[in-house]
C-alpha cells in the first residue's frame, strides 16, 4: 500500500510543477487544499459525524496545520523552479532535522549513532544543495526550508498523537490550509480552463488517494518497518521529471539523494531495533530499558508537503 502511495503522490507534485508554469504558486497550492477538502469531508462527516469537525487541543492543530501550510507553499514553490528528484531529496532532510530535534522538544534520547546518522545526512544534503559551486538555486534554498517547516510539522504532530482519528486530524489540516489559502488567492487568480480545473481536482484525488493508503499502510505495519519503502518515491518523482519536464538528477544529486536515504533508512532501523521489546530476564540489566526516541523518518511516509496525514 504505501509503495503504491508513493507512486501516486509524485503524481501531483508533476501537476503542481506543470501547473506552476501559468497559474502564480498560492493557486496551485489554494487547489490542492481545497479539492482535497472537498473529497474528504463527506468522507469523515460520513464516518465520525459532525464531532469530526470539532478540532480537540485547537491551538496545537492550528500550529501544526500552519507547519504544514507553509511547507507546501515553499516545496511548490521550490518544484516551480528546480527538478522534482531533486527538490524531494532536500524535503527528505526532515526525519533528520526531527531526529535532532526531538532530544530538545520531545524529550527523547537521541544516540551516538543517530546523531552520527543525522550529520551524515546532512553532508548528503549539501551535495545536492552544493552552495559556492555555482550550483546553487532558489528553488534549493526552498526545498530546504520546506523540508525544515515539515520537521517542525512532524514534531507537532507527535505532540498531537493519538489526540483524533487520523482522517479527523487529516480534516482539519486541510480545513486550516484551504481557508488561509481562499483568503489570499484572489489576489493573484489567474481564471483556468475546462483542461486546468481538471488538472487542479485530480490534485486533490490524488491527495486523497495517496492518504488513504498511506493511513491504512501504518495501520497494518510500525512506521519504523515502513519507513525505508517512502524513499521509493524518489523513484516515481525522477521518472516523471524526466519523461514530463526532461529533468535528470546528475551524479553528484544522485550521491547526494543516496547519502541521505542511507542515513534515513539506517535512523529508522536503528529505531526499529530500540522499540523492539527486552527479552525476558534481561529487562532489568542496565540499558535494557531505553527511554522513548526520536521519531523514526517513517513520519515523513505519512505526509510530505502537499500531502497530509496523522
Amino acid at each position: 500500500m504505501l509503495v503504491t502511495a508513493m507512486a501516486l503522490v509524485p503524481l501531483m507534485d508533476g501537476i503542481a510543477k506543470y501547473l506552476s508554469a501559468d497559474f502564480p504558486v498560492s493557486q496551485v497550492v489554494w487547489a490542492r487544499y481545497f479539492f482535497h477538502l472537498a473529497i474528504l469531508l463527506p468522507l469523515v462527516l460520513w464516518l465520525h459525524g459532525k464531532r469530526g469537525l470539532v478540532p480537540r487541543r485547537p491551538l496545537v492543530q492550528l500550529l501544526r496545520s500552519s507547519f504544514l501550510l507553509c511547507s507546501t507553499i515553499l516545496f511548490f514553490a521550490a518544484i516551480a523552479l528546480i527538478p522534482l528528484a531533486d527538490a524531494i531529496a532536500l524535503v527528505f532532510i526532515s526525519p533528520l532535522i526531527v531526529t535532532a530535534c526531538s532530544p530538545f522538544v520531545l524529550g527523547e534520547q537521541v544516540g551516538v549513532r543517530r546523531w552520527s546518522a543525522v550529520l551524515i545526512g546532512f553532508l548528503g544534503a549539501l551535495i545536492v544543495f552544493r552552495p559556492g559551486l555555482g550550483v546553487f538555486q532558489l528553488g534549493s534554498l526552498l526545498a530546504v526550508g520546506a523540508g525544515s517547516t515539515y520537521a517542525c510539522y512532524i514534531l507537532a504532530t507527535r505532540k498531537l498523537s493519538g489526540s483524533a482519528p487520523p482522517l479527523v486530524t487529516l480534516l482539519q489540516t486541510a480545513v486550516v490550509g484551504a481557508v488561509v489559502m481562499s483568503l489570499v488567492v484572489p489576489f493573484t487568480w489567474v481564471a483556468p480552463g475546462p483542461r486546468e480545473l481538471a488538472l487542479m481536482a485530480a490534485m486533490g484525488a490524488i491527495a486523497a488517494g495517496g492518504h488513504f493508503l498511506i493511513i491504512k499502510a501504518f495501520e497494518r505495519a510500525p512506521a519504523s518497518l515502513l519507513a525505508p519503502y517512502g524513499y521509493s518515491e524518489i523513484v516515481m518523482a525522477t521518472l516523471i521529471g524526466y519523461v514530463a519536464f526532461g529533468d535528470f538528477p546528475d551524479h553528484w544529486t544522485w550521491l547526494g539523494i543516496a547519502v541521505i536515504v542511507i542515513a534515513g533508512v539506517y535512523i529508522s532501523l536503528r529505531e526499529r531495533r530500540r522499540q523492539r521489546p527486552p527479552v525476558a530476564g534481561l529487562a532489568s540489566l542496565p540499558g535494557a530499558s531505553a527511554a522513548p526516541s526520536a521519531a523514526a523518518p517513517g513520519a515523513i511516509a505519512q505526509e510530505r508537503p502537499g500531502r497530509d496525514a496523522e
